[in-house]
């Protein structure tokens, strides 16, 4: 009784710092994984066993394959389609998510799906301007649900399953969760687009000092001076070369990006000396001289102008990139014009900026004299920029678009990212292997294939979460050790004896998941299914309504930030501290325990 009492008293103690917040989580773990052996009751090893779980090593390898999804552009692509489909409106915003999420959590681990949607989470809220924390609990919220739609959804799900098969009864069929399910889907879709308003709106600090194309454009005055014009057949351009045709001299105008469609797409090309120019194409010009003249350069060169919209170097983000640079002291430019400087063949990159003070620079670009201090705006190619800021010591960053964070490392291999998400997703939900086997395998094929490397792989696991989840996985042994868990069981029994089907259903419910919000709901199905089954033999009822409300109940983890691995993963991510997850999930537990307590014996009779 004494080491029950000892390890109570350290979990009631790390309840109190998440709940206040301090330390942070991932360190209030390792405070408790370090304490627990010093009770007895586990030896260090058996503390440190969380690092050898499967669990733990399935959690990383879904980060390294949700890294590949956003390195490729896939995650992207789903966040447009996201944030095209719901327009302005944020609540179909949150509808489609959860739907999608939910949707594809019925096959496959819903922490798989969590850790796959987190980048296209964070990317949507980038680029329409909600705090992540408005849509990160949504996301948790329909992934803990997704586990309620099928048999495979989620290991609790299976555990009981086991459970009966193991008391020789008839396991639960695939579908046999998803009458239970959809409901409670429905309302925790309804339920959210109210409860939002509860969650921090917090905007991501590294975008709120970044600007984008579009303030630059405004603060250069770049719209007056930027034009897209067509070489026709009739031109005199076609068959030029950049360096022969000299536009910089003879008409003040620079191409700033050469635009060539393909048989498939359109390739925006780098301007080089030697690159030769074919009908068809489109130039990007900067007319940066005072004297030049639009209509001029297309009645010369026989050139067709076409429309250039505001978001016309936004759409182009993936290929053209821009940077902020300021002209040091040391620099061997200082006192040399922007010609003379030879940026395009040093650099690779084209000025067309020139901030002298507060003001930009409306004179001759090209012909002015450099000066220390000076801040210069280019435009190139991203890895060109890359390389300006890892090689160069005349020029010094000053400041990245925020675009630059959304550019994809890995153009191009989107099909090859899904190939691989697709079989992993067939190889989990056909059972063939381990979940985290399938998941390994994926991560090694989207390695060989291109799509992520060793440095991004190592860099896009979330250490944080990962020593959080170890740190609180030895309480589930010590609880079960000392006794604990099965003290609560008797108490079970002890409180519903006599009483009727509804209410011992209804406290069952109860028991589950406030259990689960100490221990992981698979920790919680696998002590919870036998008490369920015994009691239903007590009752002289049917074992399957109790055993669907275990493992209902299991995935109702949404009151804490350690009652399940997925709300975990988003806490972070959505800046949220311990009440975020007790005022929200909260009164929604509630709602799932009622439905639960009316749906089960209605469908499954007792």
């Amino acid at each position: 009784m004494f080491d029950l009492t000892i390890v109570l008293v350290l979990l009631g103690a790390a309840i109190v710092m998440f709940a206040i917040n301090r330390p942070r989580l991932d360190v209030v773990a390792l405070i408790m994984l370090l304490a627990l052996p010093f009770t007895g009751v586990l030896t260090m090893g058996e503390a440190l066993a969380g690092f050898s779980d499967p669990n733990i090593v399935l959690i990383a390898a879904l980060f390294v394959l949700g890294d590949g999804l956003v390195r490729t552009g896939v995650a992207q692509r789903l966040g447009d389609w996201l944030i095209a489909k719901a327009g302005d409106s944020r609540i179909t915003l949150i509808v489609l998510l959860m739907t999608v999420v939910a949707g594809l959590g019925a096959t496959m681990s819903s922490t798989a799906v969590t850790a796959i949607f987190i980048p296209v989470a964070l990317r949507i809220a980038n680029s329409t301007g909600v705090g992540p924390g408005q849509l990160m609990m949504p996301l948790s919220f329909a992934a803990l649900i997704s586990g309620m739609l099928t048999l495979v959804a989620t290991a609790p799900n299976l555990v009981v399953n086991g459970e009966l098969e193991r008391h020789g009864i008839e396991g639960f069929r695939f579908f046999s969760f998803t009458p239970f399910g959809l409901p409670i889907l429905a309302l925790g879709i309804l339920y959210m687009c109210f409860a939002h308003r509860w969650l921090p709106n917090k905007v991501e600090a590294k975008n709120a000092g970044s600007p984008n194309f579009s303030v630059w454009i405004d603060e250069y005055k770049l719209a007056e001076r930027e034009y897209r014009l067509r070489v026709t057949e009739q031109s005199s351009l076609a068959g030029m070369t950049i360096e022969a045709l000299d536009l910089r001299g003879s008409s003040g105008a620079s191409i700033v990006a050469v635009e060539r469609s393909r048989r498939f797409s359109k390739e925006v090309l780098r301007p080089t000396a030697k690159l030769e120019l074919a009908v068809n194409d489109v130039l990007l010009i900067d007319l940066f001289a005072n004297h030049s003249n639009i209509a001029e350069l297309r009645h010369q060169f026989a050139l067709e102008e076409l429309p250039l919209s505001g978001s016309y170097f936004t759409d182009r983000s993936q290929e053209i990139g821009m940077v902020e640079v300021l002209l040091v002291p040391t620099s061997d430019l200082i006192g040399k014009t922007i010609v003379q400087a030879k940026f395009r063949s040093r650099f690779g990159l084209t000025v067309i900026g020139l901030r002298r003070g507060v003001a930009a620079h409306q004179d001759d670009l090209l012909n002015d004299a450099l000066a220390v201090g000076d801040m210069l705006l280019l435009i190139g190619p991203w890895g060109d920029i890359e390389e300006l800021q890892s090689a160069n010591t005349d020029l010094v960053t000053i400041r990245l678009p925020a675009e630059s964070g959304q550019v994809l490392q890995v153009p191009g291999k989107a099909p090859q990212a899904v190939i691989c998400l697709a079989l992993v997703v067939g190889l989990m939900v056909s059972g063939l292997i381990p979940n985290v086997q399938a998941a390994l395998i994926g991560c090694m094929l989207m390695g060989a294939l291109g799509c992520i490397d060793i440095t991004s792989a190592y860099r896009s696991v979330d250490w944080k979460t990962i020593v959080l989840i170890v740190g609180m996985l030895p309480f589930s042994v010590a609880l079960e050790r000392t006794g604990g868990v099965e003290l609560a069981a008797d108490g079970l029994r002890a409180i519903t004896s006599g009483a009727g089907h509804h209410v011992m259903l209804a406290t069952l419910f109860a028991m589950t998941a406030l259990l689960g919000m100490f221990i992981s709901n698979t920790a919680t199905a696998v002590l919870m299914a036998p008490v369920a089954i015994a009691v239903a033999n007590e009752m002289h009822a049917s074992p399957y309504p109790f055993a669907m409300t275990v493992a209902l109940a299991a995935s109702t983890a949404f009151m804490t930030p350690v009652s399940s691995p997925v709300n975990t993963l988003v806490v972070a991510p959505g800046h949220y501290t311990f009440g975020d997850f007790v005022r929200v999930g909260v009164p929604f537990s509630l709602v799932a325990l009622i439905v639960c307590t009316l749906l089960v014996p209605w469908l499954l009779p007792l």
